[in-house]
């Protein structure tokens, strides 16, 4: 049972303390005085649980923080729980047990990656978490007669929910999730799940067939493939006897061409060495006569240039004599007889010196000047005949030079050359025209003949060859070629067919036999959650019925404690519905015809056994938030008859405690209630008083 309450600037309390004792205590007062603020004081100073939007939102206008501090009693030992929260939403929690008014600690927050947790720890002592104890112990406003006037499958859903049969619900979607989640994961790694066995098995089927049916039209194709294949082998064969044959006939007609171009070329050989050596004769004729001449010009040279020499000196000599004459003319002018006297002496004289005499000399330079004349017409005639003869000279040089150049020694020469002019001549009147007989153009030279006999050799080798159905023969080699080709891609094509198969049927079967094991895990899925977490399953029926059983027989011994007519209730499922039945000593009662005091008292019997079935003993708390809501004034007096008779339940072994808010104080002022707080809202926060 709750033992204390405290509050300290939490929600509407700046500071309140309450007492509690067994029984029944009720929390009056108007709406916004802070009495369902007790719930939220309890609900989060145990759990860390409330109705508001945040934990900041506990705290009272004004103040930097706030706490709870619970004090309970479970089994004869006394516990303390506090949580605190500070403006900036820091929490503070510490849960104790009381010895000797010694605070012993148990846990404090709720650091959960280290394993401790003041929650865990409060629920382990309470034996309940916060959604049981909302279920078990609070009774929210307008719920208490939900029970008993709600249609019967809407009482079902209500019991399903305080049974906790509705998680069933959320266990059968999650088994879904799992079930999906399973299934997505077996499709990620096999790229299936088991709802593809049946078409697995189609594939596996079809892919059987076709490889049974691709096995002999392969066999059918190698077949073929071999028939081919050793014809293809055999025209190879002779392909390559009489392949070097196509190159011996080309071979034959390079030859021929050959020998024709050798021929052209030997003919214009042969008669270019004829006009070389025509032309050599008629270079060479008469040069030998001009040749033998050499000698003797030469030497007649030699004697006109020495007469010319000897003329030249004569000649100087001559014109050395006439310049002293010329001296002498000089002064035999100057030396003239005067008076028979000499002009040098003056010696009588009867003539001079011829010497000194001016006819004389005159008689003698006319003398030397014909000679001299005489002399320049000698001179000039031995130049001519130097030029004549270095003309001679030079044409039997020249001549001696062309038989060097010709290489002509001898007239004999010249002869034998004439008469290999005349022998090619006769040869070349005597060669067929070009293209003609090869046999006769082969006699032109001895390479001719050795062209012609390699012609011959390749005529006898290549001798009833066809170049025309050798040609056929390799377009059939290549028709055969590309025919078989095609069945070789084909063979390809269904060995790869089958290959793929024989991959698809391994894939298959071994996906199917995994998948089989998957679709009986998944079966088994199914059917836990068909038998096991559906709410019309065996498990959940069987769990309603024990369930429905429980709370009828702890309802009916409430209901002895409430001091009504009823003695006796009765819950009982039948189709999809829960069904109320009442007894009284006699007879069976009808809902409908129960007064209001007697259907609070049933709504009140049937909570107090969900309660107890839930396993509310451990705290033995119920608190009832505004029951009577929406109740006319004739329910709220049979209301507070059954509030009033909570104590003898207080009293009983059970020992229950009751906390009742109510805004309607005035219908507790002639109860029985003893334990009575008045909320009363304040500028300083709820004011509490025991009244």
């Amino acid at each position: 049972m709750i033992t204390s309450i405290e509050l300290g600037d939490f929600l509407a309390h700046s500071n309140t303390k309450l007492q509690f004792e067994n029984g029944v205590t009720v929390f009056v007062g108007d709406n916004g005085a802070g009495k369902s603020s007790i719930i939220d004081a309890i609900t989060f100073a145990l759990f860390g649980e409330h109705t508001r939007k945040s934990n900041k939102g506990l705290i009272r206008r004004g103040s930097n923080q706030g706490f709870s501090k619970i004090g309970f009693s479970i089994n004869g030992k006394q516990y303390e729980a506090v949580r605190k929260v500070d403006s900036k939403g820091a929490l503070a929690a510490t849960f104790s047990e009381m010895v000797n008014d010694e605070r012993i600690e148990i846990a404090a927050g709720e650091r959960k990656q280290f394993g401790e947790s003041m929650t865990q720890q409060v629920e382990q002592v309470i034996g309940l978490d916060f959604e049981k104890l909302k279920i078990a112990s609070i009774v929210q406003q307008g719920e208490l007669n939900a029970i008993i006037n709600a249609k019967p499958k809407e009482f079902k859903e209500l019991l399903n929910a305080i049974i906790g049969i509705d998680k069933l619900d959320v266990a059968a979607e999650s088994m879904k999730i799992v079930n999906k989640e399973f299934r997505e994961q077996i499709k990620e790694k096999i790229g299936f799940d088991d709802t593809h066995i049946e078409i697995l098995l189609r594939d596996l089927e079809k892919y059987e067939n076709e490889i049974k049916e691709a096995i002999p039209e392969k066999n059918k194709l190698e077949s073929n493939q071999k028939e081919i294949e050793t014809k293809v082998n055999e025209l190879r064969e002779k392909i390559e006897i009489d392949t070097p044959k196509v190159d011996k006939i080309n071979q034959l007609e390079s030859r021929k061409k050959e020998l024709v171009e050798y021929a052209k070329e030997a003919i214009k050989g042969i008669q270019e060495q004829i006009s070389q050596n025509e032309r050599k004769i008629h270079d060479c004729e008469g040069c030998f006569e001009h040749a033998e001449q050499k000698n003797d010009l030469e030497s007649k040279i030699l004697k006109v240039e020495q007469a010319v020499e000897d003329t030249l000196k004569k000649i100087q000599e001559l014109t050395s004599q006439t310049g002293s004459l010329k001296e002498k003319q000089l002064l035999a002018s100057k030396l003239q007889l005067k008076d028979n006297k000499c002009p040098v002496c003056d010696s009588n004289v009867d003539k001079l010196n011829p010497l000194f005499q001016e006819e004389h000399l005159k008689e003698e330079m006319i003398c030397i000047q014909k000679e001299i004349v005489s002399k320049e017409n000698e001179r000039e005639m031995y130049n001519q005949k130097r030029k004549e003869f270095s003309e001679k000279l030079q044409h039997s040089r020249d001549a001696e030079a062309t038989l060097r150049a010709h290489s002509i020694n001898n007239k004999e020469e010249l002869l034998l050359i004439q008469k290999e002019i005349q022998s090619k001549k006769e040869n070349i009147q005597k060669i067929p025209s070009i293209g003609g007989n090869l046999t006769e153009i082969s006699q032109i030279d001895s390479h001719a003949k050795t062209i012609f006999e390699s012609i011959t050799k390749l005529e006898t080798e290549t001798k009833g060859f066809d170049e025309q159905e050798f040609s056929n023969l390799k377009k059939t080699v290549n028709q055969k070629q590309m025919e078989l080709s095609q069945i070789n891609q084909q063979i390809g094509a269904i060995t790869e067919k089958i290959s793929k198969g024989k991959q698809q049927i391994k894939s298959i079967q071994s996906a199917v036999s995994e998948l089989k094991i998957v679709k009986e895990y998944v079966g088994n899925l199914n059917e836990i959650q068909t038998n096991v977490f559906s709410r019309d399953g065996p498990v959940a029926t069987s769990l309603r019925s024990w369930a429905l059983n429980t709370i009828s027989a702890k309802a009916s011994e409430y209901l002895t404690l409430l001091n009504t007519k009823i003695q006796r209730i009765l819950l009982s499922e039948k189709s999809r519905d829960i069904s109320i039945t009442c007894y009284s000593k006699s007879e069976v009662l009808e809902l409908e015809s129960l007064s209001g005091g007697e259907k609070v008292s049933v709504a009140l019997a049937l909570r107090l056994g969900m309660a107890s079935l839930l396993g509310a003993s451990n705290l033995n708390l119920m608190i009832l938030d505004e029951p009577t809501t929406h109740l006319d004034a004739e329910r709220k007096k049979s209301l507070v008859g059954v509030l009033s008779q909570l104590s003898n339940i207080s009293n009983s072994e059970t020992r229950m405690q009751f906390l009742i808010i109510t805004h309607d104080a005035e219908i507790f002022e002639n109860s029985t209630v003893e334990q009575i707080y008045k909320f009363e809202s304040s500028e300083q926060g709820s004011k509490v008083t025991e009244i």
